[in-house]
């Protein structure tokens, strides 16, 4: 039996081969990997693709690269698509559990969202990013700034400077380093008014899904985080997780403890089994609302600046941030 991790990669790479009008290389196939948020190199996709090959899922056509069989199209329509689904959440709760930011020490790592953006492009996206952070639409100030040659274990497109921001999934990993249980529940879109949140106008769960649900909402362009800041009423972007209603003071506690970290955005605590702006909330739980860390890079696509943005990517040393 492969291992479920293997297995999720050859089902993205079956995804892709199918997706193209002509056969692929294992580098093209390697970029798109990267784009999909999947660290992988093209060493690593030739070894997929050799285990493609001999299940009859994919066929090589010499040098130019491969296509997919009839087998691999109805295996991608029917048993391997299935895995896709829950993945996403799957993942999340790994980084979640690999969150060990000390609230004590101010030192460990936190979760982060990586948006790769064109050199030319840069100065005026980190001035839109740190305009929109000083209007409170985001978790945290600081930013991670990747280039080719920086010491990161994290994939950069040639020509692109990539932009970590800090993810609110690490609301997630901090309440759980602290003893309180805690389920992702929800990405939305929340409708701000009068600089308030007011209500998510959709909402799309974590665990029904196999593309995040965060970043479903920024492919629609759904957002208007700049007209938020500057009238006061658009839409940003937002998640709900919900707790045990008995930890509902011990999270209060963390969220306090965070935001002198600089770790904090506008959250709501709900009331036990009570909606949480129209989030439905489990019986015996309270749900925790949180606007997104993304927010900023959204409003840098707003802007017309075009930018590749994958949320919940990995984990980086929250120190080598720095402030905007």
């Amino acid at each position: 039996m492969t291992d479920p991790n293997v297995e999720r990669k050859l089902v993205e790479i079956i995804r892709i081969i199918s997706e193209s009008e002509k056969p692929l290389g294992a580098r093209l196939i390697a970029d798109e990997l990267h784009n999909r948020g999947y660290n992988i190199g093209e060493r690593a996709v030739r070894y997929h693709l050799r285990i493609l090959d001999e299940r009859g899922f994919t066929k090589k056509h010499g040098y130019i690269g491969r296509t997919i069989t009839e087998r691999g199209e109805k295996e991608l329509s029917d048993a391997l698509i299935s895995d896709r689904f829950g993945f996403v959440i799957t993942r999340i709760e790994e980084l979640i559990y690999k969150t060990d930011y000390d609230l004590r020490t101010g030192k460990g790592n936190v979760i982060v969202n990586v948006t790769n953006i064109d050199k030319d492009d840069y100065d005026n996206a980190v001035d839109i990013i740190e305009y929109a952070m000083d209007h409170d639409t985001t978790i945290s100030k600081k930013i991670g700034i990747i280039e080719e040659d920086t010491d990161f274990d994290i994939y950069v497109p040639d020509g692109k400077v990539a932009i970590a921001t800090v993810c609110s999934i690490t609301f997630d990993g901090l309440l759980l380093k602290n003893g309180v249980p805690v389920v992702p529940c929800y990405g939305g879109l929340m409708e701000i008014q009068d600089y308030k949140p007011a209500g998510f106008l959709d909402l799309i769960s974590y665990s029904g899904t196999s593309i995040d649900p965060i970043k479903i909402f920024l492919r629609r362009k759904a957002t208007s985080i700049l007209e938020a800041i500057d009238t006061g009423n658009g839409k940003m972007l937002s998640n709900l997780r919900q707790i045990p209603a008995s930890a509902s003071l011990k999270a209060s506690e963390v969220l306090d403890m965070a935001k002198e970290h600089g770790i904090t955005s506008y959250s709501t605590i709900g009331q036990p089994g009570e909606d949480v702006l129209y989030a439905p909330v489990e019986r015996g739980k309270v749900g925790i609302n949180v606007l997104v860390g993304i927010n900023s890079v959204a409003a840098v696509e707003e802007a017309g600046i075009p930018a590749d943005t994958h949320p919940v990517s990995t984990m980086m040393d929250y120190n080598k941030m720095k402030e905007l």
